[in-house]
């Protein structure tokens, strides 16, 4: 991208607004005319989101639609879905990107970007809606899956087949939306097994190398799906992350799949990579003791993590070998902040 000014200067231009936060991003837009094509360039979107991208972050829910965006290098900031004309649930994060399920018309999804504003509401499935398998109206699992270096996405609800009042028929059904064609596919797999997600679980689901992945509730193994083949697989936990006393967290690290094991006294941090798993760090605990029982990892960067409890936001780092309170709150609030809490990178990735 060359202009008047000269290649070099453009390129430190780009360099410097490519690590400006969003909002400042915009505005630097109107500032003239050369910083305004710059920054509308399709190479400079994506130099801005595999910049962006690296720098996790913590968003958590405080009503229906207002956020609190949690970044380790910037703080603490305010963000809303109100741009939504409905109430919402955030259902999974994925490279800027939400999917967040309509709480009074159940089946009602939408993909949107936070920090641009943007949103798309998902047509229907012409199959028979999935939330009328499940006596709590939701599907049991949801991802959304937004490979930066393209332009599409994918929405996936998933779930077992039970009429009310009935065990699970062992018919895994999936929806994939794909963003590209504005359509959904439908497929069924026979697994006899109910894997069973927690919480937890289906809040933390990871996207890496063109697959979807959840933790299940026995801790044995990662439940993956690979949007290219619409196939489920599974990836084994080493015996030593579970064991008595242990809970196991699903996180990404750095493009790779990631769990962290919390013991009374330990946090063990581990990556999988080349189909082999290796415990990269140990961290003590001693030092939080008293808020161990209920504090759970959400987010991780290359250098630090974060750690919601019931009404803090933590953050280790990694290199200092301390912690830091991110967020409390100030008033009483009736649902811990981790049960809310997802894991967020921002971009200005387009979900219309």
């Amino acid at each position: 991208m060359e202009t008047n000014f000269g290649y070099f200067v453009d390129e430190i231009i780009l360099e410097i607004l490519a690590r400006l936060p969003i909002k400042s991003l915009f505005r630097t837009k109107c500032v003239c005319k050369l910083w305004y094509k710059l920054a509308s360039h399709k190479s400079f979107t994506q130099l801005y989101n595999q910049i962006s991208v690296r720098n996790a972050m913590v968003l958590v829910e405080l009503t229906d639609s207002s956020l609190i965006l949690i970044d380790h290098k910037r703080g603490v900031s305010e963000l809303s879905l109100d741009f939504i004309k409905d109430r919402l649930k955030i259902r999974a994060s994925c490279n800027g990107l939400l999917c967040c399920s309509s709480v009074p018309d159940k089946g009602v999804y939408y993909v949107c970007n936070p920090m641009t504003r943007e949103f798309r509401l998902l047509p229907r499935s012409r199959e028979r809606p999935i939330t009328r398998f499940y006596p709590d109206g939701e599907a049991t699992l949801v991802g959304v899956s937004c490979d930066l270096s393209g332009s599409r996405y994918n929405v996936v609800l998933a779930g077992y087949h039970r009429m009310f009042g009935h065990r699970p028929e062992g018919k895994l059904i999936c929806s994939v939306f794909d963003s590209g064609s504005n359509k959904w596919r439908r497929y069924v797999s026979d697994d006899q097994e109910d894997h069973g997600f927690s919480h937890m679980n289906r809040n933390q689901v990871v996207f890496v190398n063109g697959s979807l992945h959840w933790m299940t509730r026995s801790f044995a193994y990662i439940l993956v799906l690979d949007l290219s083949l619409d196939l489920w697989t599974r990836i084994l936990l080493p015996d030593e992350m579970g064991g008595c006393g242990n809970r196991v967290y699903l996180l990404e690290f750095d493009g790779k799949v990631s769990v962290i094991q919390i013991s009374s006294v330990w946090m063990n941090i581990w990556v999988y990579d080349e189909g082999r798993w290796d415990m990269i760090e140990r961290v003590s605990l001693r030092c939080i003791r008293g808020m161990v029982p209920g504090i759970f990892p959400i987010s991780q960067g290359s250098d630090y993590v974060f750690l919601a409890g019931h009404k803090q936001v933590l953050v280790y780092q990694r290199k200092t070998r301390s912690w830091k309170e991110m967020y409390s709150v100030r008033n009483s609030s009736t649902m811990p902040l981790w049960f809310s809490a997802h894991s967020f990178r921002g971009t200005i990735f387009s979900c219309r």
